[in-house]
C-alpha cells in the first residue's frame, strides 16, 4: 500500500450494525454511492462526513478510518 492511504472499517462496522448502505446514508444525509465510495476507497470523507459517520455508528473516528504506514 502507498505510504498515508486511508484504511477504513466502514463496511465492517456498518455490517456489525445489520445497517445497509442506504440505511447508513439516510442517517447521516448523504447518498447511498457515497456511502460505497468511502467504503471502496473511492472518496475520502470530509472531517465533518467523517464525524457523523461515528457518531452514527458510535465508533471512534479513529476506529473506523486510519492511515496505512503513516510517515
Amino acid at each position: 500500500m502507498p505510504e498515508g492511504e486511508l484504511k477504513t472499517t466502514l463496511k465492517v462496522q456498518r455490517a456489525m450494525r445489520d445497517l445497509t448502505q442506504a440505511d447508513l446514508a439516510a442517517l447521516i444525509g448523504v447518498t447511498r454511492k457515497s456511502i460505497n465510495a468511502i467504503e471502496t476507497g473511492k472518496m475520502v470523507p470530509s472531517t465533518i462526513l467523517a464525524l457523523k459517520l461515528s457518531k452514527a455508528l458510535q465508533v471512534p473516528v479513529e476506529g473506523l478510518f486510519s492511515l496505512s504506514n503513516p510517515a
